[in-house]
């Protein structure tokens, strides 16, 4: 199986990409040893709360192509979201604040992703929604 963000685009909602990626990167301790090897007591039970664990070579994959999946999932949802606070009469500087950038630029955004992922009709009623640019 190869791991891809696309192929893991198709199998994952946003919420089961972002849990699998969050119990990913909580289970790898961060060491950056290579190939290490502890010599722990077999029959003492108290060496398993110091024991750390590592990602092996497909998770550490996983893990890397599920945060390319939620980072485009969660972009592609700012069409949604900047559709909707239009609607609901925000101005362009309210959506700017919640974009953390200029209206300008969050203006441009939405006209990026109108073109990205709307046909004709529905790109036409969002750009008139949208208005023109501010300043």
């Amino acid at each position: 199986m190869s791991i891809t963000p696309d192929v893991l685009e198709t199998e994952f909602s946003l919420t089961t990409a972002a849990t699998r990626l969050d119990f990913l990167s909580r289970r790898d301790n961060g060491d950056t040893a290579l190939n290490s090897v502890r010599d722990d007591d077999e029959d003492n039970w108290s060496s398993f709360r110091v024991a750390a664990t590592s990602l092996d070579v497909h998770e550490s994959l996983e893990l890397l192509a599920l945060g390319e999946v939620v980072a485009r999932k969660a972009h592609n949802s700012r069409l949604v979201g900047i559709r909707a606070a239009l609607r609901g009469g925000a101005t362009w500087e309210q959506i700017a604040a919640a974009l953390d950038v200029t209206p300008g630029e969050a203006w441009d955004a939405f006209g990026d992703s109108i073109s990205r992922q709307l046909d004709d009709d529905a790109a036409t009623a969002a750009r008139e929604l949208a208005g023109s640019r501010p300043s």
